[in-house]
């Protein structure tokens, strides 16, 4: 089984993908937008640029991601996604660029179960933990 995760926005999936794609150093597979569908999809006109479709690998999973035209609130809640890197100056930095303009849980320290742990929630309401493995991850 695969398993891949899927997050969904209200009218900013293609800025948060830009900073996942330069914070990871990744590359976006595919983007969709609802203007793309096919003629007579039930689409709103005023959603015609906005992203019905997102991809890119992070890790080993793959990075999906939408807008949704219908719900204004739309939005990752209560959702951390969790990324774990041996090399402690490129967690610090990944961790940097996905706090701006975000918020901080947990700044980034030593805890009893990783040298280096941090949680943040990204300017798009999504929220990460940020690690050196321990020994018991």
């Amino acid at each position: 089984m695969k398993t891949d995760l899927h997050l969904v926005f209200s009218g900013k999936c293609r800025e948060a993908f830009a900073l996942y794609e330069k914070t990871f150093g990744s590359k976006i597979q595919m983007c969709m937008t609802y203007g793309d569908a096919p003629e007579g999809s039930p689409v709103p006109p005023e959603a015609k640029d906005q992203v019905m479709h997102m991809s890119m690998p992070l890790g080993s999973m793959l990075l999906m991601g939408c807008d949704d035209p219908r719900n204004p609130d739309a939005g990752p809640k209560s959702i951390q996604i969790s990324v774990s890197e041996e090399n402690a100056d490129e967690v610090e930095r990944i961790f940097d660029e996905l706090k701006e303009g975000g918020s901080v849980q947990m700044p980034l320290g030593k805890t009893f179960w990783s040298p280096l742990f941090g949680m943040c929630t990204d300017k798009f309401g999504v929220g990460w933990m940020v690690s050196v493995p321990g020994p018991q991850m």
